[in-house]
Parts: structure tokens; sequence; C-alpha cells
């Protein structure tokens, strides 16, 4: 929003929310129907074209989001390092709106302008006058009207809001007050309306035009560089007709400079270009690949979950991971991803974040967590993750942590596999299994004397369970198995707080994996059930309460973080991601995998010490 939002700031349809698109069905029913029963000399493919070409144009703009949320989570050829945070997420994800406009405006000015109807798929004089006509008073008036936006009247209550985004995506290109995308599309509307009404338009002016506004705003705002200098040796003229990603950074870094459109010959003209444009393209140029110090290694998990990563809806990314009805109409490519991924796949960089002079990166196994379930998958899984850590040494990171079922026990024994096969390495291992053992612990208030377990016996189980057994709360399984399995790693002291078989009248209920509805309809009335394991468990109970999986808040001056990890809520990351991030920064040289788990209360302490905090609980037992 500006400093000082101006009259027609919101979109008309803003409070439709997500069901704006809602107002386009009357205008794309005339047309379909229009299409279907007039006779081939009556149908207006022009017409009937304005819906999918929209639909395009919006796969076109996504394609750059991911392009280049993962370039500049790369780091190559990054332009400005600075960090996005949710707040802008939330202030462009409203970019669909221009698209939404231009449909609108294309559908009613067919209607008012007929020369616009029943257009010829090429004319070459209406292309050849679009290129005039947009290199000349396009370019022109909108160098001059970007620089009245900048005087302070216009730029408090209008173009302020454009350029809050100091590091820009994309789809910053398109984030404007309504009343500035009603000036720019008039801009814009020289072309389009000069071809129709001189009976030279045609459907490749109108759709090249708007593809090349498309290209060109996404590419002047995708925050990386790869126009090569070859380019502009073999065609110097070029320097004057098209900018490049870095040269209108400068404009949304230093805002004085750098206005032209998408022509840089007007700011030469004018004397408005930025001294610093040559060294920021040239050094853009030269950026290498950013060197992690820690990593993360994920994986996918479910098929939509493509959608809910960074690289996929940034709207989406930037809440916690849920099923959204309007995703099974995009089955078809859903089930073409997974299929992808099945047979063919590579670890591929997501995220970076900086946090006390580290540099941190998540990295995805391209796999979603039912093939994790399969044995046959096994080796496929496990080739995938040591490639990963192979990868990871040779860029001299100092941790890695397992994240997911990356460290299942057994595909991989938490990571153990990875140690023994190459006990030469340099780097740490960490399944971060101490932190969830702590994280757990801290989730149950210190006067609860009993806690009931559920679910599939691990490493973390048997930790909460000796730690609980020797402050001298009870601990009561489910099954005899698991009780006699918990006897044989408990002192002698500890197991008679192990009980069985016992009441349910516990109200906390530590759960793992395979706690299922016939189990926890046991629990009592009001019980909190606290996972330890990676996964949320179903929630089968209405009235009972259930904590997320373990995890705490991030510190604030961890930067970059601008999306949701998995299911967790804004700025809450997984005790296992948080552990690779605590041994690095304490330098604690040590694996953390297989049998073997830190000390849990000095990783407790650490966590704490580096501003982490636990996620507020408000405990309903009575």
């Amino acid at each position: 929003m500006a400093s000082k939002p101006g009259i027609l700031t919101d979109w008309p349809w803003t409070p439709l929310g997500r069901f704006k698109w809602v107002i386009l069905t009357p205008f794309i029913a005339k047309s379909t129907y229009n299409f279907i029963v007039n006779s081939p000399e009556e149908k207006d493919l022009s017409n009937f074209l304005i819906f999918p070409y929209m639909m395009v144009r919006m796969l076109h703009d996504q394609v750059w989001i991911s392009l280049s949320r993962h370039r500049t989570a790369k780091g190559k050829n990054r332009i400005v390092d600075k960090a996005i945070e949710f707040e802008q997420v939330d202030r462009e994800s409203n970019w669909d709106d221009q698209i939404l406009f231009n449909a609108l405006i294309f559908y009613i000015g067919q209607w008012l302008v007929p020369e616009s109807q029943k257009l010829p798929i090429w004319r070459t004089s209406g292309v050849v006058m679009t290129i005039l006509l947009h290199s000349g008073p396009v370019e022109f008036l909108y160098y001059w009207l970007h620089r009245a936006l900048h005087h302070h009247f216009l730029y408090s209550r209008y173009h302020s809001h454009h350029h809050s985004s100091i590091v820009t995506e994309p789809i910053t290109s398109v984030v404007h007050p309504f009343a500035e995308h009603i000036a720019y599309f008039l801009l814009f509307a020289i072309p389009l309306y000069t071809t129709a009404i001189t009976n030279t338009a045609s459907i490749a002016s109108f759709a090249g035009y708007l593809a090349y506004i498309d290209f060109m705003n996404n590419l002047g705002h995708c925050n990386f560089e790869f126009i090569p200098k070859k380019v502009f040796s073999i065609f110097p003229f070029l320097k004057y007709t098209m900018y490049t990603p870095s040269f209108h950074s400068l404009h949304h870094t230093q805002f004085r400079t750098n206005y032209s459109l998408f022509m840089p010959i007007y700011d030469y003209i004018y004397g408005t270009v930025d001294k610093a444009s040559d060294t920021l393209y040239e050094n853009s140029l030269k950026k290498e690949e950013g060197t992690p110090d820690v990593v993360h290694l994920t994986h996918l998990t479910t098929p939509e979950s493509i959608y809910q990563l960074r690289l996929g809806f940034s709207s989406l990314a930037s809440s916690p991971q849920s099923s959204e009805w309007y995703l099974y109409f995009m089955w078809p490519f859903t089930f073409w991803s997974v299929l992808v991924t099945w047979f063919y796949g590579k670890t591929f960089v997501l995220e970076r974040n900086s946090f006390n002079m580290l540099n941190l990166q998540s990295w995805v196994i391209p796999r979603f967590h039912v093939q994790y379930l399969f044995k046959w998958q096994r080796e496929t899984l496990n080739k995938l993750i040591e490639e990963a850590i192979l990868e990871a040494e040779l860029s001299k990171v100092k941790v890695l942590s397992l994240g997911l079922s990356n460290q299942g026990d057994l595909l991989n024994r938490y990571g153990e596999l990875y140690i023994k096969r190459y006990p030469q390495l340099k780097m740490k291992i960490v399944d971060g299994s101490s932190l969830v053992v702590a994280i757990v612990l801290n989730s149950i208030p210190k006067e609860e004397n009993q806690v009931f377990l559920c679910g599939r016996l691990d490493k973390v189980s048997y930790a909460i369970v000796n730690a609980l057994c020797e402050r001298g709360t009870k601990v009561t399984t489910m099954y005899r198995d698991d009780h006699e399995n918990l006897q044989l790693r408990l002192s002698s002291k500890s197991q008679k707080n192990l009980v069985f078989p016992g009441s349910n009248s516990a109200k906390i209920w530590l759960v793992g994996d395979q706690c299922e509805e016939v189990e926890q309809k046991k629990a009592p009335k009001g019980s909190l059930f606290v996972p330890f394991s990676q996964f949320p468990p179903k929630k089968f109970r209405k009235d009972c309460f259930y904590l997320s999986t373990p995890a705490m808040i991030t510190p604030p001056n961890l930067a970059n973080v601008h999306s949701c990890e998995n299911w967790l809520p804004r700025r809450v990351m997984s005790a296992w991601r948080i552990a690779g991030i605590l041994h690095a920064l304490e330098g604690w040289d040590v694996h953390e995998c297989g049998e073997v788990m830190f000390s849990i209360d000095k990783i407790w302490q650490a966590s704490l010490q580096h501003g982490f905090r636990p996620l507020k609980i408000s405990h309903p037992i009575d």
C-alpha cells in the first residue's frame, strides 16, 4: 500500500477475494457459445481466444517466478542480495489483477470497437505499426509519466506501493494501484487501438505485443542478470533499445535514475542513466553461485506440494501447506509431475537464508513421501541422498541436516549409512533428534505426572521416555511389546515409572508414526496430542487438541524467510532444520546420526541463546 493511498488505489473486485475471476463468466460463456453455434464465416476467433490467452500469460508469469526464485536461491548472477519477507509476498499476491483487468478491457473493447472484431491471424502492416508506435509514442510518454509518478504528490499516493519492493521479483512488475494500471493501459492501448481502427490489427499483433510487454516486465524485475555482453558487442544499438535486469534494478534501489520502460534511450537523452549501470551489469554477470554453510535436505510431501514450494505459487508457499480446492483442476499437470519425479529427477536448491554470518540453503530430493514407503525405492532414494551429500561435501558445506523421510531408520539408519560409507567426510551430518527430544520434553508441563505413548518406537521416542522416567513422570504404553522394548533401554530406577498395563486417563499423548484412529479414540476427551514424528498425525479427534510437529519460532534476524516449511506457520522452523544451524553456529565437530544423540540440554540451551523460541502453547489440560 502507498504511504498516502489516493483515489482508485484498490481494485474494484478486491472484496471478491479468490473468486474475483468469476466476473469473467458471462463474457467467457457468450464467447464460447457464439464460437460453437455460429457458422465458420461468423466465428470470431480473436474473441474466443481472449480468456485462453490470459491463462497463457499467467503461465508465462509463473514460469518467470519459478525461474527467478530458483536462480536467486543459488546466487549465480544475483543482482540485489537483500532479503524478501512475508510482507512483500502478501503485497504482491494480487499480481494477476492486471491480467483480469486486461481480459475485461478486451471483451468490452471488442464490443465497443467493431474494427477489433474477427481479426485475422496475421497482418504484417499491423505488426510493423505496433513496433513503431511502441518504440516512439509509448516509450516516450511512459518515460515522462514515470518521472511524474516520482513527484512526491503522486509517489506518496500511488507509485510508492510499487517501490516498496527493493528486491524485485518478476511479479513485482505488475504490482501497482488500480489507478496506475489505468494509466499504463491507456499508453499500451495506443498501438492496439490505432491498428484496430486502421484495419491493420491481427491476432498476432495483439498477442505478440502483450507477450513482449510481459516478457520485458518479467525480465526487468527478475533480480538476476543473464543478458550476455556478446549481445551488446554484436548489436551495439541494443544498449539503447533493450534494458537489462540490472539496469532496472538500479531504479528500485536508487529511485531517481533509469526511468525508461523497456528502451533506455530516453534515459540517455535526458541524462537520467545511473552512473553505476554498466558496473552493476558486469559485476552481476561475474557473480558466482553462493557457497552455503548449512544445507537442509528435504523432499516433496504430497503431489500437490509442488505448488506450495517456494518455487511454486508464491501465495501458497507463504501459508502453511493445505489442500486447496482449485488445485484439483490442475490434476493433469500434477499427475505428469508425479510420473516425471518417479523415474527422473535431480536434487535442486529450493531456498536460501542467512543467519549470524551463516549462509543457509534448503535442497529438495524430487521424490514424494509415498515413494519412501516402498522397499524397492530405497536403493534409488539412498543414491539420491548420497549424491546430495557428496555434492555438499564438494561445496565445502559445514553441516547437512536430514529432513523428513531422508533420515528414516529403515532407509539409512538416520544417516549412519553415509558416515560408514564415507568416513573421511569433513562435513557433519545431523538428524536433529536431540533438539526434537528437547522440544517435546519442554512441551510437557513440569507438573504433569503421567503421559501416554502411542506410535512406532524409534530413536527419538526411546530418548523421550528415558528423560521423562528419570524426572519422575509415569509413561504408559498401549502395547506389551512396546513396554518390553522400552524396559531394555531404561535403568532399573527409571523402569518403575514405565507402566503397563495402565489406564488411559493420561491427557497428554505422545504420538509418533502409525498412531491410528482406533488408538486415538482411546484418549480421554480434551487430551493433548504431542507429536514426536516428522509428519503430523491425522486429526481423528475433534474433541482433542493437536500440537504441531517439533518446531520453534525463528529469530527476527534470520533473513529471507518468505515461505512456510510444509505445514508449519510463518517464521516457524522444524527442529531437524534448526539443529543443523545450531551445530554450525556452535562449531560442534560431531555427527548426530545412527544411534548417536547429541546432548539434549546443551542443544536446547543453544537454541534459546541464538534466539529461537518455543511455540506458544496453551495446554488445555484440566
